[in-house]
């Protein structure tokens, strides 16, 4: 199936949000929670992967976990159309966790994680540096609520 024609259902959805608190739950616990038989899930699952709508299983960590590590949100305008040149040399930068389009006065949104304040000190510079990058506004995260 391709990504485009499948629409998950209800049974879908709540599969998915269970896997998000627990990407590690066994099929009989995932059956139990979702009152269904094991082979539904598996069944589901296969579908989910199959169609792109999960693209795989991943760890997630508490904040603080590394509390040596720099997190911030920063906000960045793109001159004309140079968006796709501007994205292609973010992506290419390791510390930027994601990066997301927006709306707004700003063009993009980009997650930093840096191992230093030397290395976020780096990454500010270096995205900068880009063409086609107008103008900047960065937030760091300090402690979550």
């Amino acid at each position: 199936m391709e990504p485009s024609r499948y629409i998950p259902d209800d049974l879908d959805r709540r599969l998915i949000a269970h896997l998000r608190i627990d990407g590690r739950a066994s099929l009989s616990k995932l059956a139990d929670i979702l009152g269904v038989a094991r082979g539904t899930v598996q069944n589901r699952l296969d579908r989910l992967l199959e169609t792109g709508t999960l693209m795989g299983f991943t760890v997630r960590m508490r904040e603080d976990y590394d509390d040596r590590t720099v997190n911030a949100v920063m906000m960045i305008e793109v001159v004309g159309k140079s968006t796709t040149q501007v994205i292609r040399k973010l992506r290419g930068i390791p510390e930027i966790h994601a990066l997301h389009t927006t709306n707004g006065n700003w063009d993009l949104v980009a997650d930093i994680r840096a191992g230093s304040l030397a290395d976020f000190d780096r990454v500010l510079r270096e995205v900068r540096m880009i063409d086609g990058v107008a103008n900047s506004e960065t937030s760091l995260l300090l402690s979550g609520v």
